[in-house]
């Protein structure tokens, strides 16, 4: 089975590929792989993009968008990734605070916050996940205690990719007690450069480090609640169903399969008797986990998202794109672990990088045993 575009698709896909592909936008991805100590923030390419609408394509027009289609939003995401442009602030901005703002936030919100990320100037973050609370996020410890009117957050936050560099997160604190630990959540819309918030470096295995974030105190109003107060857990299960239909993993898991195939083919590797059908079956799983991705992305954009479907593409594209980074590792040998940066590295070093992102995969968005769990227990009956 092949997964087809309309011809409307199509033709956008081909407007933001003919973008990608200036020599300015591939001059800027080219300065980015260059730079040793400095990661990627906002690239001119998500200026590019946001000057024509397509940053935020499924947004409405008021607010930066065209008011185009789910299915216009992923090929975005696959297209910046296929392109090698760093795609997370997209991610981060776009998909998941974008779309808690939209659906769950305020008016004045969204007048406030959505248009400069729609025009790639402007970023937001994610303070999610804490010490030791990761991928049970209802047992989350950061407190938001009353204060007049508003709050105070307190707390810690880990994991925060591009913290350092946004405007404001979307915070989750408890605000109530319950016995249900899902009860008792709300979402704020926290300004980062604020007294009471403090950004330290978390440095990671992949090329983009995280942020640790002391929350001491800061004040927020009801002015910054996103959806409604205590009622966290409905927005972050919403975000959560357009991050686990997997977009991002499998356009990683296709990009860097492409990279493995056009080595093999230079190299003589697709007529080897143990490479070439290894290779033939990788392809297959990265073409089924695209398909099984856009599944997803097609019930959500119906409005019958399926949290067990939702949690096999994650599972598969994640899983997926961890195999493609292992298997070029294997075929490539000891040059397969120099860096970008030695001109003897296999890949342009990209199986490297490769290879330390992908486990992050696995992990992001709910693990793999967790996403095991969902659809053994919910899918499938069983765990009762």
């Amino acid at each position: 089975m092949e997964l087809q575009d309309t011809p409307e698709d199509r033709a956008f896909r081909e407007e933001v590929c003919a973008l990608l592909c200036r020599e300015e936008v591939r001059a800027e991805v080219a300065a980015v792989r260059a730079r040793r100590d400095a990661e990627p923030g906002l690239l001119d390419a998500y200026r590019r993009l946001g000057e024509r609408g397509y940053l935020a394509v499924n947004w409405p027009k008021e607010y930066g968008g065209l008011g185009g289609t789910l299915q216009q939003k992923t090929i975005v995401t696959e297209e910046l990734i296929g392109h090698g442009v760093p795609d997370i602030v997209h991610t981060l901005s776009i998909d998941i605070v974008g779309l808690a703002l939209l659906t769950h936030g305020t008016d004045a919100q969204r007048e406030r916050l959505l248009p400069g990320i729609a025009r790639g100037e402007g970023a937001a973050s994610v303070l999610f996940s804490e010490p030791g609370v990761g991928s049970d996020l209802a047992a989350l410890e950061t407190r938001a205690e009353r204060d007049g009117d508003g709050w105070r957050l307190r707390g810690r936050k880990v994991y925060s990719m591009k913290s350092h560099l946004a405007d404001f997160a979307l915070c989750a604190a408890r605000t109530s007690e319950s016995d249900v630990k899902y009860h008792g959540i709300t979402l704020f819309a926290l300004p980062l450069r604020t007294p009471g918030v403090l950004v330290d470096p978390l440095w990671n295995l992949g090329d983009e480090r995280f942020g640790d974030i002391t929350l001491a105190g800061v004040r927020v109003t009801p002015d910054d609640v996103v959806g409604e107060v205590d009622g966290g857990w409905e927005v972050i299960n919403h975000v959560l169903g357009l991050e686990r239909t997997g977009v991002e993993f499998e356009a990683k898991a296709a990009r860097w399969f492409d990279v493995l195939l056009r080595h093999a083919a230079d190299t003589g590797l697709l007529e080897h008797p143990v490479h070439g059908p290894r290779l033939v079956e990788l392809e297959a799983w990265v073409r089924a986990a695209r398909l099984l991705s856009w599944r997803s992305v097609g019930e959500l954009a119906a409005d019958r998202s399926d949290e067990v479907h939702n949690a096999m593409a994650k599972l598969l594209t994640s899983e997926v794109g961890k195999e493609v980074a292992h298997t070029a590792l294997d075929l490539t040998g000891l040059p397969g672990v120099l860096d970008r940066h030695d001109g003897r590295a296999a890949l342009h070093g990209i199986g490297e990088a490769a290879y330390r992102e992908a486990v992050g995969l696995t992990l992001a968005s709910g693990t793999s045993e967790v996403m095991l769990a969902l659809i053994a227990s919910t899918g499938l009956g069983l765990l009762a």
